[in-house]
Formats: C-alpha cells, sequence, structure tokens
C-alpha cells in the first residue's frame, strides 16, 4: 500500500492509498474549518453549515444527493469538530468517482435554500436540546469551556440555541468565502482508489478556485477552573482536565501512552483502582484530545453524590502516584494498546482516508506508518513519569461537574491535594 499525495496549483491537496484486493472505497473532502476557526457572534455555524450541505446543491436537491449514493448501495456522512469539518462517503471501488463528484457538489454548490435553513435550524436545535439532556454529552462540552474560556476553542460545536436561531444564508456563505478555502481543503480517499483518477477528477472539481490560504485562528490559552451544576440526577458526573502538549509537539505521544496507561482499559490503574477494587463507579476513563497548539488530558467518571469526594480524591491520589511509581509493565502494556489499535484502525479504508487527511493537516506530509510506531516505541517509563510529573507541578486542573454534585470538593482543594 502506498500513499501517493498531489499539489493543485490553487493549494488543494489530493492523497490517496490504494489497498489491494479491495473492493470498496472511502472518499472525503476535509476543511480545515471547525468550531474554532469561528468568530463569537458565528459560534455553531461551521456545523450548521455542515448540516446544510446535504439539504440541496445548484445541481442537486436533497434527495437526489442522497439517492445519488444510496442508489449505487453506499453510505454519505458529515461531522464537525473544533479544528475540522469533514464530508465523506463509502461505496464500491467503481463508484469511487460518483461519491468524489456528490461531495465535491455539496460542498461548493450549496443553495442555501430559505425553507431548507429553517427545517435545519428546527433539527440543530433539537440536537442542541438532546446534548443538554445527555449528562456524559454535554460535560465535555462544559469542561471545555471551563478549560479555554471565553475563546473559539472553548465555545461549543453546536453552538448557543439563540445564536442558531439567527444564522441565515448571508452568514453562511459568508462563512464559507472565509474559510473554505483551497489552502484548507483535502481531499482523501483509500480503498480500491486509482490516484491519478482521483486526481484528475478533484483537479475537474476544485481547480477554478482561487488561491486562498483561508486565514487564521486565536491561540489556545488554558486557564483552568470550575463548572458546577447542580441537579437531581441519578448520577454525579465528574470530569477533570489538564493542558497537554498539541500535535504537533513530540511530547504528544507520551501524553498518549500516559493516558492509555492511567484510564485506557479495564487493566489500567483508574479502572482498577476505582472500579474493580473499591467499586465507586460503572464508568471511568481518561484520554487526550489534542489540537494544533494545545491539549487536554480527561479524566470522566460517574458515581453517586456520595461517593464523588472519595473518586476526586482518589483521582488526584493516583495522578500523583503514577508520577513516582508508573511501571515498566505498564507503559509496555499501554504501548501495545496503541499500536493495535493503531494497526487494527487502518483495516479500514475510513480510517486510512481520514489518518491521511488529518497527518496532512498537521504536518503537510502522512508519515509511514512505521513512523509513527517508532514514535509510540520511543517513549520510556521515564518519559512517563516525567510527564505526570509536570502536570503535577503545573496544578491547574480544569473541572466540571453536573448532577448531585454539592458535597464535591472545589478545583481549589483539589489542586492544593495536587501539590501537597
Amino acid at each position: 500500500m502506498t500513499v501517493e499525495l498531489h499539489r493543485m496549483a490553487n493549494g488543494v491537496r489530493v492523497v490517496t492509498e490504494h489497498m489491494p484486493g479491495l473492493g470498496s472505497a472511502s472518499v472525503g473532502v476535509w476543511v480545515n474549518a471547525g468550531g474554532r476557526h469561528e468568530r463569537a457572534d458565528q459560534n455553531g455555524i461551521a456545523h450548521f453549515l455542515e448540516h446544510m450541505a446535504f439539504k440541496g446543491t445548484k445541481t442537486r436537491n436533497a434527495l437526489q444527493i442522497a439517492e445519488a449514493i444510496e442508489d449505487v448501495g453506499g453510505y454519505i456522512n458529515a461531522y464537525t469538530s473544533r479544528e475540522m469539518t469533514a464530508y465523506y462517503a463509502r461505496v464500491l471501488a467503481e463508484d469511487a468517482g460518483l461519491a468524489l463528484d456528490v461531495i465535491s457538489d455539496i460542498v461548493l454548490n450549496p443553495i442555501f435554500e430559505g425553507r431548507e435553513i429553517e427545517v435545519e435550524r428546527h433539527v440543530i436545535l433539537q440536537e442542541i436540546g438532546q446534548a443538554l439532556d445527555t449528562p456524559d454529552d454535554i460535560i465535555f462540552d462544559w469542561l471545555q469551556e471551563t478549560a479555554f474560556p471565553e475563546q473559539p476553542l472553548g465555545r461549543t460545536i453546536l453552538g448557543p440555541a439563540e445564536r442558531v436561531e439567527r444564522f441565515g444564508a448571508d452568514d453562511l456563505s459568508r462563512f464559507v468565502s472565509e474559510r473554505y478555502a483551497p489552502g484548507n481543503i483535502i481531499v482523501a480517499a483509500a480503498g480500491g482508489v486509482d490516484h491519478d483518477a482521483i486526481v484528475r477528477a478533484s483537479e475537474a472539481a476544485f481547480g477554478h478556485l482561487p488561491a486562498h490560504d483561508g486565514g487564521s485562528f486565536e491561540p489556545a490559552a488554558f486557564r483552568g477552573g470550575e463548572c458546577r451544576v447542580e441537579k437531581g440526577l441519578e448520577q454525579a458526573h465528574f470530569a477533570l482536565a489538564f493542558e497537554t502538549p498539541g500535535y504537533r509537539d513530540e511530547a504528544v505521544w507520551t501524553a498518549q501512552l500516559f493516558a492509555t496507561a492511567f484510564g485506557g482499559g479495564m487493566s489500567s490503574r483508574l479502572f482498577q483502582e476505582a472500579r474493580e477494587k473499591r467499586g465507586l463507579c460503572y464508568t471511568i476513563f481518561s484520554q487526550i484530545g489534542a489540537y494544533s497548539d494545545s491539549g487536554l488530558l480527561t479524566i470522566y467518571a460517574g458515581t453517586s453524590g456520595e461517593e464523588l469526594g472519595d473518586l476526586a480524591h482518589l483521582t488526584i491520589d493516583e495522578l500523583k502516584r503514577s508520577a513516582d511509581d508508573m511501571t515498566p509493565a505498564e507503559v509496555a502494556r499501554a504501548r501495545a494498546q496503541m499500536k493495535a489499535g493503531l494497526l487494527m484502525g487502518l483495516e479500514s479504508p475510513s480510517s486510512r482516508a481520514e489518518r491521511m487527511a488529518r497527518l496532512l493537516a498537521i504536518w503537510d506530509r502522512v508519515p509511514a506508518i512505521d513512523e509513527t510506531v517508532a514514535h509510540i516505541d520511543a517513549v520510556t517509563t521515564g518519559d512517563v513519569r516525567d510527564f505526570v510529573a509536570g502536570l503535577v507541578e503545573t496544578g491547574r486542573p480544569a473541572m466540571a461537574l453536573y448532577g448531585p454534585v454539592s458535597g464535591a470538593p472545589e478545583i481549589g482543594r483539589l489542586a492544593e491535594r495536587l501539590a501537597a
């Protein structure tokens, strides 16, 4: 399998990976235009635009967009993150050209018809309401806002309802003209694909766009603090975050390995101590979320209001202890989990296409899988301990609490425990 990269004259990048013997293909367009690229008055518009892309173009209505892919047995979807918006399809190999034609059409030629805007506005408001009714979903938005207050990276992707209620066609068109620039567009395809055919189709679809880099965004500034929302729920939801390196920092590999060892599976410290030994919770985990210039180690658990204090203290204590006694065996196990997850995930053409697009957006190249594995292998037990010690010394976590949380310790008390 070989990754091939083509750079169009206007800045659009086209990357493919042919997977021999595969009869399907994953094709998509990734745009470096997500939640953090919005101004305050635009919060939620990247996600709104993603929805509107499927509501009709100059040549296809909403039903024709869906039928074009589903008539050949394919699947089409999209998502918005804080740094990207992606439009992608999974089809049989012979229909890869059709998939790219449909996706480029919805990206480049949405019509933003008034009635469809109102329909989709209602859908998004329902989505916002659903998120607010899902505690182990909304708490991560509150944690993000607490970690990065009053800045684009801290705002929700869905946006506030009062903002979504006011977006119109002009707002959507303005965001497209500002951010859907050739320098921000990546076409990625993997599976039974022909590189030259994808390049020709991409040149035909995007080659007419004038060169434009899509502008900059506000740098991240981690602050920390506390968000506490009391509500009569069955469970108390607890989320804690520490700033970690962004994905352009070599230390991101150490951060990811630690998060896996600390709370990435059933054998991890958090799971064993909090659930298996003490029965304090049903769900508990840690994970790394990396951005271009910052990142978060996030620890989440759900427990009873009465046991929340014990769980919070245990989390801090285990974090501190990891700086002193994280073992080579734990690091080796986490390394094996990371490599297995990477390699097993790459059996899917969709995963490969997304990996290529993300890495190209980060480094403007697609590192070989062996290079990624080498980064993981290079992390030592000492690196992990030093990384945790740095978190402990910084001592500025962000915390979000939701449910019966009146008895939970304040963030200042947890910071003091961390420093003690």
